[in-house]
C-alpha cells in the first residue's frame, strides 16, 4: 500500500507504517502527479482535494484529513470515484476549548472582570463549542448558546437554546461553527458591518476560532478602530495564509495564525482517529494512542487553596497553555501567507491542560476537571 500524507501530520509515520510505503509532503505542495499510484492520502486543511488534484488519482482508496473540519474536502468528487473518505471529527476539540478558556482568564485578567456576572454568547454547540460551555459554566459565567441546525436535529442537547441575536448580547461572543455559505443557515459574514453595529456597542469582547470568513473582517477592522471598548481575540482570518485585512492583527488585543486546535495532544489525535477508521477499514485491530504520547515537561503540581480563586485558575492554565505567547510569535513574525505557514508548521508544543496532574483539596476537584486537569 502506498501512502501519501502532510509531512506535519504528528505520528503519521510511527501509526502508519504498518500499512506500507509513506511519502511526506508539505500539504500545499501536494499537485495531481503526486497521486499517481497512490492508494491512501492523508491531508490538513491547507490541501484543497477536488476534482483537478484526484485527476491523476488512479489508485486511491482512503482520503483522510487530520481536522474536525472539511470545507477543503470535494466530497462529491470522492463519492464520484467511490473513495472511502474520513475526517477527524472532534480531535481537536479539546484544544480549542482550552484556547477559549486561556484567552477568557487573560482577559479577566487584563480588565479587571468578575466573570460570575458575566455573560458568554457561545456561536455553535457542536464538538468544540460544547467543550467551551463546559469549561465556560466551570469559570460560573451565565452561558447563551445559538445553534439553529443543532435545535432542530437535538433540542434536547440544550433546552435553553437561543437566537443568534439574543447571543449577540453577551459580554463574550465566541464563534464554533463550519463555514457554509448557502444552505438554511449560512455562516459566512454572520459577524458583518450591521450586526458589529446594532450589538457591539459598549465594552464587549470577541472571539473568533471558528474559520475566518465567519467574520468580515474589514467591518470588525472599522468597528474597532471606532470603538474602544470592543476587544477581539482572533485565531481565523479571512484570505488566509494571506491575510486579506491584514491591519486587523495591530488592533486584536490577541492575534494567532490558525493555531488554536494545535495542541500536541490534538494533533496526535487528529492523525490517531484517521489510523482507527483505516484499521476499520481494512479488518486490523488499532493500536492505542497513549503508548505514542511522550510525558509532558510539566507532570504534576500541589495546590492548597481550598476556594480556588480565579488567580489560581488562570496560573494553573497559564502554566500549561498562555496563549499570550502565541500572540506574541505572530505579531513578531507575520510578513505574509510564507510567514503564517511557516509558524503553524514550526508551533512550539502545546499541552493540553490534562497533561498537568493536579493534587488539590476535594472540594475544588470538580471544577478543576471541568476545566480539563487531571486531578488527584
Amino acid at each position: 500500500m502506498k501512502i501519501l500524507a502532510d509531512e506535519n501530520m504528528p505520528l503519521v509515520t510511527e501509526l502508519f507504517k504498518e500499512f506500507g510505503d509513506i511519502t511526506l509532503k508539505h500539504g500545499r505542495k501536494i499537485e495531481p502527479a503526486d497521486l499517481k499510484d497512490i492508494d491512501v492520502l492523508l491531508v490538513r486543511s491547507i490541501t484543497k482535494v477536488n476534482d483537478s488534484l484526484l485527476s491523476m488519482a488512479n489508485n486511491l482508496q482512503f482520503v483522510g484529513t487530520a481536522t474536525a473540519g472539511f470545507d477543503h474536502i470535494d466530497i462529491d468528487a470522492l463519492k464520484r470515484r467511490n473513495i472511502t473518505f474520513s475526517n477527524a471529527q472532534g480531535c481537536n476539540k479539546i484544544s480549542v476549548g482550552e484556547y477559549v478558556l486561556s484567552g477568557i482568564l487573560y482577559l479577566a485578567h487584563k480588565f479587571n472582570l468578575n466573570l460570575p456576572k458575566l455573560s458568554i454568547g457561545v456561536i455553535g454547540a457542536g464538538c468544540t463549542g460544547s467543550e467551551v460551555i463546559k469549561r465556560a459554566k466551570a469559570l460560573g459565567l451565565t452561558v447563551l448558546v445559538s445553534d439553529p441546525p443543532l435545535k432542530e436535529s437535538d433540542s434536547n442537547k440544550y433546552h435553553d437554546y437561543l437566537s443568534f441575536e439574543e447571543c449577540l448580547k453577551a459580554d463574550i461572543v465566541t464563534f464554533h461553527v463550519p463555514l457554509t455559505k448557502d444552505g438554511k443557515y449560512p455562516t459566512y459574514h454572520m459577524l458583518n458591518e450591521k450586526v458589529l453595529a446594532e450589538y457591539f456597542a459598549g465594552q464587549k469582547f470577541i472571539i473568533n476560532a471558528s474559520r475566518g470568513e465567519v467574520c468580515d473582517d474589514f467591518a470588525l477592522l472599522n468597528s474597532l478602530k471606532n470603538n474602544k471598548n470592543l476587544h477581539l481575540i482572533k485565531d481565523v482570518w479571512e484570505g488566509e495564509p494571506n491575510i486579506s485585512c491584514k491591519e486587523l492583527i495591530n488592533y486584536a488585543l490577541i492575534s494567532t495564525p490558525h493555531i488554536a486546535g494545535y495542541s500536541y495532544e490534538g494533533k496526535c489525535r487528529g492523525t490517531y482517529l484517521l489510523y482507527q477508521k483505516l484499521c476499520q477499514m481494512l479488518n486490523k485491530e488499532p493500536r492505542l494512542l497513549t503508548s505514542f504520547l511522550k510525558e509532558p515537561i510539566i507532570s504534576d503540581i500541589t495546590i492548597k487553596d481550598v476556594n480556588l480563586s480565579y488567580d489560581t485558575i488562570r496560573r494553573l492554565v497559564h502554566l500549561v497553555y498562555d496563549l499570550r505567547r502565541d500572540g506574541d510569535i505572530f505579531l513578531r513574525e507575520f510578513k505574509d501567507g510564507e510567514s503564517f505557514d511557516r509558524m503553524r508548521k514550526l508551533y512550539p508544543e502545546r499541552r493540553e491542560l490534562s497533561s498537568l496532574k493536579v493534587t488539590a483539596p476535594q472540594a475544588c476537584r470538580a471544577t478543576l476537571g471541568n476545566l480539563g486537569f487531571s486531578c488527584n
